[in-house]
């Protein structure tokens, strides 16, 4: 694969699909690749955004030394991730709503007129026109749209001025500027809903307005052909809801204009259909990954016992589901395709899965697509990968004992003679214990907290969910018990075991003896040499 891969994520929604990306990164779905991630928002501190953007940091920092962070091949965390953030500013005087940032009373007062006319006609003149912006276009599709694709063409014309440049609007231009040099080898992969403001609103027009960015900054010397470039994106439509606002917030100042779950589903229909019938969607997209959800959801807030409805901000920290890594597999489809993409109209892609008696039942398969190789590849690594978690978070007391874990697993090797990680520092350590926790899961003295993967299974409990059930433990009585080489449904992926040794002892058998690192696997630093090691004990005890 030649093409050099960008990833946008869009709105809160779109955060979550990329943390889903971000951890089929971890597991090493992604070898030999350096990838362009963009989070673009109209809420800086949106909890869903700052959780993924930490996120990639830690991800990078367990990849880098000294500043140095290359990509790798057939180990955890091979892809290197370039993270970038842009949102659009709505903080300041004049700034707060359309009308403001709009300046509808500019102009002569028969301009004044007539922008006051147009407005009206198109956006309700007392809550559209004047709620604030910061917290997204709250399912105001048709504002969203216009005022996402000025934002980034605004931040164009100050780039091109060179006056008064924001840090979001530099870290634009160098992913625009990576874009624009990748040219007819870029592939863009677009996260976002269909149902909801931000996503939604943005979807349409992000290839438009990257392309007239690029125009304006480089005062018309470059462009990018839409027509050689290939996008893709997931059309993700409603699978959670969240209790109606009550009247006392609908008439705050604040919070006029709020999205209502119960219009999910007719925001998602009527979405489907403007992209099918607009000709800038169909010409600029090459792969549109339709994904759904059939299942009724838990509404979002009933665990927290929330007094309204979160509309953005810090606040806004929705828990994970199994659409995301769905859409975050999408990517990894579209990334990985050598074939299909120089159709000149988009395609929609769509799949079943296995669905009874009211749940679903998934497989490795219906994540990768029905390549038995890109099946075995997944199952390898993501088995890989909940083996470490469960190593370092239990077997090793991460989850409950901060002095263990990781830095307590480099101690028993020690003991069996590999000493060369050693030298591996506390921080190193810990922050592939943190990893693990975001990962996997954690304890609050005896309070379980489930991380990314506890939760996506959560969601499709009590169907099949790849594994054993008996892989989601969650009190440290089952997790102690659980035989962590015992994992997978089928049998012949357990680990080895003999009546005088455990599985897990097989395992240290298979680490000490075998698994170091080789040549291809591009392992140079004394962590990447570590995790690669792992890597490759564990899949041989796979026996994938």
């Amino acid at each position: 694969m030649n093409d050099k891969l960008f990833v946008v994520a869009v709105g809160g929604t779109g955060m979550r699909c990329l943390e889903a990306f971000t951890h089929l990164c971890a597991i090493g779905m992604f070898d030999n690749q350096e990838i362009e991630v963009l989070t673009l928002d109209t809420d800086q501190n949106n909890g869903n955004k700052v959780k993924v953007e930490n996120l990639i940091r830690l991800y990078t920092r367990i990849k880098s030394t000294d500043n140095i962070c290359n990509p790798n091949a057939n180990t955890f965390f091979s892809a290197k991730l370039n993270l970038h953030q842009f949102w659009t500013n709505y903080e300041g005087t004049g700034r707060e709503n359309y009308r403001n940032i709009s300046k509808l009373n500019s102009g002569t007062p028969e301009q004044q007129e007539e922008n006051k006319l147009l407005s009206d006609l198109f956006l309700e003149k007392n809550s559209v026109q004047e709620f604030n912006l910061s917290h997204g276009y709250r399912a105001q599709t048709h504002l969203g749209s216009h005022l996402m694709y000025h934002g980034i063409v605004e931040a164009a014309r100050n780039l091109a001025l060179g006056k008064d440049v924001k840090v979001e609007e530099r870290d634009l231009e160098k992913f625009l500027g990576k874009m624009e040099k990748a040219g007819s080898d870029a592939r863009v992969f677009i996260f976002g809903s269909v149902f909801g403001g931000t996503g939604a609103s943005s979807i349409p027009v992000l290839p438009k307005a990257f392309k007239d960015a690029v125009y304006i900054r480089s005062a018309g010397k470059s462009t990018l052909d839409l027509s050689k470039m290939k996008f893709g994106s997931t059309l993700l439509t409603e699978y959670f809801s969240f209790k109606k606002p009550d009247l006392k917030q609908m008439t705050s100042k604040e919070d006029s204009v709020i999205a209502d779950s119960s219009f999910f589903p007719l925001n998602s229909q009527a979405a489907l259909h403007f992209y099918q019938s607009d000709p800038t969607v169909q010409s600029t997209y090459k792969k549109l990954y339709l994904v759904g959800w059939p299942i009724e959801s838990k509404p979002l807030g009933d665990e927290r016992k929330e007094d309204k409805v979160i509309t953005g901000g810090a606040n806004q920290k929705n828990p994970c589901h199994i659409t995301e890594m769905i859409c975050a597999c999408a990517a990894y489809d579209f990334f990985t395709r050598k074939d299909g993409l120089e159709n000149p109209k988009a395609e929609y892609l769509y799949k079943a899965i296995e669905y009874d008696k009211s749940t679903f039942n998934f497989d490795f398969n219906d994540f990768v697509g029905n390549d038995d190789k890109a099946g075995e590849t997944f199952a390898n690594r993501l088995g890989a990968f909940l083996s470490l978690a469960h190593i370092v978070l239990t077997k090793n007391e991460a989850a409950t004992k901060d002095e263990m874990g990781t830095k307590a697993f480099i101690a028993f090797l020690a003991n069996q003679k590999i000493n060369m990680y050693l030298s591996i520092s506390d921080e190193d350590t810990i922050e592939i214990d943190n990893y693990m926790k975001e990962f996997a899961y954690t304890f609050d003295s005896q309070k379980f907290i489930p991380g990314w993967i506890y939760q996506i299974r959560g969601t499709v409990s009590p169907g099949r969910f790849m594994f054993n059930d008996k892989a989601f433990s969650s009190t440290i009585k089952e997790l102690n018990d659980l035989d962590v080489g015992a994992i997978f449904l089928d049998d012949k992926h357990h680990w080895e075991k003999s009546v005088l040794s455990s599985r897990y002892d097989t395992f240290c058998k298979t680490l000490i003896n075998k698994g170091e690192p080789m040549p291809e696997q591009k392992a140079n630093s004394l962590k990447e040499k570590f995790l690669a090691h792992i890597y490759n004990a564990i899949t041989l005890s796979q026996n994938f």
